[in-house]
């Protein structure tokens, strides 16, 4: 199922037809809501309805050059760039919260200004985290596989990204580095009694945290019962759980819904979701579930054709992007169902933003790339290599 194009740069590319359909779809889908959710905010702030879809035309234009880049990038270059790439993830957490260079917004110091876009340093550093993971894994196996250190020696790093992500503050990232931390380490074959002791680390600490933090813990009281504060606490909650009430079977249409009226809070953003799910209604929901279902299954079988061809980098960068995308798409629909607690997750490929929709682009076209190699090196016998083993001890 792939399709190939000429390159100047490595013989013939390789695409994957199924990722590009799903993803092209979900892409599309969601810059119609975008635009459906954002026209009024347009007209408010800047007296242009087209200010939002315009920008995020943009964004998914950046998003193409920025992919293209990517894609044509070896992977042995990727394996090898690993840890660099990191401590750059990390030097950018400390820039963004120098005074005068990050962008604060509603409260939070999470953005840099480059070249007129918002670039969300936390999308940057959860790409970052993936090929550096990858990286370790297949470089420490052994280590991984029998060894506590080996297991807890990366964290130290991640630990550190996620105080500085505490700090901005953006707690949701911290937990989706973390998933993809330990996702990587499982799949590479770590001890089950020490996962699960690592695992329940992170817990205590993630309650630790919430505990101690008036805001943090204000958002899970009223996420319990959001109807008992409506107009305050509870807010974004009861109208999201208004907006799917509203969207019944079918929905309301596309462009009639009211919630995104100024009622509900960052529609075009966070809450993208409801905005589907009252105007395409249960359709429109199941619609966008089941391709982020196709998503995730796809990256995962390509991690394990991966696998099946002895390339454990190529693997484990498609398991941690399988991970990302499926855990940041379940929390935001989570949220957006009153299944989770409120957390400041975009929708991957669907919601509105310049960072979010570029890394998003690199993120698949990284796919793409392993995709593309692992063709190649299908159809070349004189490369193909041994499968590898991976075993929960």
């Amino acid at each position: 199922m792939h399709k190939r194009i000429k390159t100047s740069l490595d013989g013939r590319f390789h695409f994957d037809t199924v990722l590009v359909l799903t993803c092209l779809s979900l892409v599309l889908i969601g810059f119609v809501m975008v635009a459906s959710a954002s026209l009024h905010l347009g007209v408010k702030l800047t007296g242009d309805a087209f200010y939002f879809p315009t920008r995020q035309l943009m964004h998914m234009g950046f998003g193409l050059v920025l992919g293209v880049l990517i894609a044509a990038t070896p992977m042995r270059v990727w394996e090898k760039s690993g840890l660099v790439l990191f401590i750059i993830g990390l030097l950018l957490l400390i820039v963004v919260l120098v005074p005068g260079l990050g962008i604060k917004v509603n409260g939070s110091t999470r953005w840099l200004s480059v070249g007129g876009l918002r670039i969300q340093v936390s999308e940057v550093i959860k790409f970052f985290s993936v090929i550096y993971m990858a990286g370790y894994v297949t470089r420490h196996q052994q280590s991984v596989q029998e060894s506590a250190f080996g297991l807890f020696n990366p964290l130290i790093l991640f630990s550190l990204a996620c105080v500085l992500l505490l700090l901005e503050p953006d707690f949701g990232s911290s937990v989706v580095i973390l998933m993809i931390a330990m996702g990587i380490m499982f799949l590479a074959g770590a001890k089950i009694g020490q996962f699960i002791v690592l695992l329940g680390s992170v817990a205590v600490l993630v309650m630790l945290l919430v505990y101690f933090s008036p805001y943090r813990l204000k958002r899970v009281t009223s996420f319990m019962d959001p109807w008992a504060d409506p107009l305050d606490t509870g807010f974004q909650l009861t109208q999201a759980l208004i907006s799917f009430g509203r969207g019944e079977w079918w929905g309301v249409g596309l462009g009639s819904g009211v919630q995104k009226l100024f009622y509900l809070p960052e529609a075009h953003t966070d809450f993208i979701f409801s905005v589907i799910a009252e105007e395409l209604g249960l359709l429109g929901v199941i619609t966008v579930i089941g391709l982020f279902a196709l998503l995730v299954w796809r990256i995962f079988a390509i991690g394990a054709a991966a696998e099946q061809a002895g390339q454990r980098f190529w693997a484990f960068v498609a398991y941690g992007l399988g991970i990302w995308f499926g855990f940041q798409s379940f929390v935001n629909m989570g949220v957006n169902m009153g299944l989770l607690p409120t957390k400041g997750l975009t929708l991957p490929l669907m919601s509105y933003g310049g960072g979010s929709m570029m890394i998003m682009c690199c993120a698949v076209a990284l796919l793409f790339r392993v995709h593309s190699e692992i063709v190649e090196l299908n159809t070349n016998p004189l490369h193909k290599g041994k499968g590898m083993r991976v075993s929960h001890g």
